[in-house]
């Protein structure tokens, strides 16, 4: 006998599923989404690539919390951020922004993400400023771009291996990164890691120049403990934050203080990341029905 789902799932489903992409997307979330996959063109990459399957998980709400994080141990970086880009004021506007870039260049067409690369670079050009210390920086900067891709890059990865629906193969995680590279180098970074070992030796080359600024301790008390999110979503939001800080290699959480007992995170910590993200990806998934009624290319 074939069980059939009742109806109040599937709305239960479409509910949260709205509102999530509402939150990430925005209000002009289902335009761009028409926009960027409907029209026709090459795009950057093929559907075999590694960078659509990872972009496409729920992991990247951990991966996106954790490369804010690990990105935040540059001083330079952090200034830029704390004085110009408005993630206190609106973050949800920020990360709407991220996320639109981030569709555009991975599924959008080839012109789209090259025009969404060069808006990105005029924005960076106009950015700069001096830190506390009287430290001068540019966001343009290539060497400062090349800290926020590696950081990023290793973020959304690390939380896709753990996370992820189907983790990549060792080639694929090489052929992620290559993915990225391409993107990066349209942002104005120069020679950007093409495989793994790749990316570990520049984010290992970055080492002396990382380290906790009131700045990075302000910013991650405001991701972590202060969120802009409603109450009802505080739980799920807490087990996320927790297991951004659980993918931070060690030396990044000591440098930001932030407590990441062993067995805490192997016994609590990661099981509920993996069963909220199992639960988002549940959620921004069209049901069955949806899916059969929506019309092929």
């Amino acid at each position: 006998m074939r069980l059939t789902r009742p109806p109040c799932v599937d709305g239960l489903r479409e509910r949260l599923g709205g509102e999530l992409f509402a939150r990430v997307a925005g209000p002009d979330g289902p335009r761009n989404r028409a926009r960027i996959h409907g029209t026709p063109g090459p795009r950057w990459f093929g559907p075999e690539r590694p960078v659509r399957r990872v972009h496409g998980d729920a992991s990247m709400f951990i991966g996106g919390l954790s490369a804010l994080l690990l990105q935040s141990l540059h001083p330079l970086a952090m200034a830029a951020v704390a004085a110009h880009s408005g993630f206190r004021g609106d973050p949800w506007g920020r990360l709407q922004r991220t996320s639109t870039f981030l569709a555009t260049t991975t599924y959008g067409t080839g012109e789209s993400a090259r025009l969404a690369c060069a808006r990105v670079r005029a924005v960076h050009e106009r950015v700069s400023g001096t830190t506390r210390e009287g430290v001068a920086y540019r966001a343009g900067d290539p060497h400062l771009l090349g800290w926020v891709h590696v950081a990023e890059v290793d973020s959304f990865l690390r939380a896709h291996q753990l996370y992820g629906r189907r983790p990549l193969t060792a080639r694929e995680c090489d052929g992620y990164v290559e993915d990225m590279a391409r993107v990066a180098a349209a942002l104005g970074v120069p020679d950007p890691p093409r495989d793994r070992a790749g990316l570990d030796a520049r984010l290992q080359a970055y080492r002396p120049e990382l380290r906790t600024t009131p700045q990075a301790r302000d910013a991650a008390r405001f991701l972590l403990l202060n969120p802009p999110v409603p109450l009802v979503a505080r739980l799920p939001y807490g087990v996320l934050a927790a297991n951004a800080v659980s993918l931070l290699p060690a030396w990044a959480a000591a440098e930001l203080r932030l407590p990441r007992p062993a067995v805490v995170d192997g016994l609590c910590v990661r099981p509920l990341g993996s069963a909220v993200i199992s639960a988002v990806r549940w959620a921004m998934t069209p049901p069955p029905s949806a899916r059969a009624a929506a019309p092929t290319a």
